[in-house]
């Protein structure tokens, strides 16, 4: 909120700064902060309106990154006081655009790799990491490449027990005491990665 005791900034002033700054003069950018930043606070304060308390971005925030983005800019040729600030709410909506896109984008991402890369365990009564079972078979791979082979049909190719045998060419028990066997040690493997 902006401070009503606060006097606003003198337009010529702040003029004659934004000109130093497109001049190249470093040290007018620090002058030109204290002049502008209850103006730039206040439009920032105005944007959270409604907004909940535990939003990512925060004014202060917008404020900090919408004034070096404008400072900063490499064609910044500054008219007057007001094109500064009228930059200024663009480069802000700007921030805040893209920031929300981007809190968007990682939802979408989030709930995507939730839907797209959790498979059901052979058992279906649970969901696994796809990228987590693919780690764990690197591993076993190494370990031993007929355990690896056995969890791979098993998981992706939905196998039965009775199928298992037939493809791997043994019999049903061999396959049923190799499955408890990798079945631990995949469990646990599981396990440890979500830790």
């Amino acid at each position: 909120m902006e401070n009503s005791d606060q006097p606003s900034a003198d337009p010529a002033e702040v003029t004659l700064l934004l000109q130093r700054v497109s001049a190249g003069d470093s040290g007018a950018a620090g002058d030109l902060l204290p002049l502008i930043y209850q103006e730039l606070r206040a439009r920032a304060g105005a944007y959270f309106r409604g907004q909940p308390a535990n939003h990512t971005l925060q004014p202060t925030a917008l404020v900090h990154e919408a004034y070096l983005k404008l400072i900063n800019a490499s064609d910044s040729s500054w008219k007057s006081h007001a094109h500064f600030s009228a930059v200024a709410a663009m480069a802000m909506r700007q921030i805040l655009t893209d920031h929300a896109r981007k809190r968007v984008a990682n939802q979408r991402a989030q709930q995507a790799r939730d839907e797209v890369t959790c498979i059901p365990t052979p058992s279906n009564d649970s969901l696994v990491d796809v990228l987590a079972v693919d780690d764990a078979l690197a591993k076993l791979s190494k370990l031993s490449p007929q355990q690896a082979r056995l969890v791979e049909l098993r998981f992706y190719g939905g196998l039965s027990m009775q199928e298992l045998a037939e493809v791997l060419n043994t019999s049903l028990s061999s396959v049923e005491r190799e499955w408890r066997k990798v079945r631990a040690w995949l469990l646990l493997e599981l396990h440890e990665g979500d830790a």
